[in-house]
């Protein structure tokens, strides 16, 4: 073979495979965002669909074909068991969270107040009347203090106290509910 032909044959060996690799001598490859566009081995689409962007993640890229994108599966919870009650430190509309209950004796009507609900750690705080008067019928779930008229109940534990207190010869009762 003669330099001439040897390069001839490079030459057009160079070609093939550089036509080759592209897919053809009219073949592009799409950008990843992109449709394909028509070739010539395939006829050109009436109409091509649009697609909307897509919502929700901002990292998520657009889809590349007409199909709908299948959405996401559900986040599942791998261990425990889904809560139905609040934690027992947030107030909902009938209990209230761990607070201070402030109830001065001279100014309530303390008939009309017959239960109430708060979370561990609140304080039910008496305020106007004497030492030992205020009973509980769970000890084991409060911790109990007197200081200068004051009766201070804390609700240490859940579960349901009865709190009895005297006033004008008769006893009241208020049931305090602990998340």
């Amino acid at each position: 073979m003669s330099r001439t032909s040897l390069r001839r044959v490079v030459v057009v060996l160079a070609a093939t495979v550089a036509v080759a690799g592209c897919g053809g001598a009219d073949a592009v490859s799409p950008l990843p965002v992109q449709p394909p566009g028509p070739t010539r081995s395939t006829p050109a689409p009436t109409a091509i669909p649009t697609i909307a962007a897509p919502t929700g993640s901002p990292f998520r890229p657009p889809p590349t074909s007409a199909r709908p994108a299948a959405p996401p599966p559900a986040p599942t919870r791998t261990r425990g068991t889904p809560r139905t009650t609040p934690p027992p430190t947030d107030a909902t509309p009938a209990c209230q969270g761990a607070v201070r209950y402030d109830l001065p004796l001279a100014e309530t009507e303390i008939e009309l107040l017959t239960s109430l609900c708060f979370a561990t750690g609140a304080v039910l705080r008496i305020q106007g009347i004497g030492p030992g008067l205020v009973t509980v019928d769970r000890p084991e779930l409060v911790s109990q203090q007197y200081e200068a008229g004051v009766v201070d109940i804390r609700f240490v534990r859940p579960g349901t106290v009865a709190v009895t207190i005297p006033k004008d010869g008769r006893e009241h009762t208020i049931t305090v509910v602990v998340r």
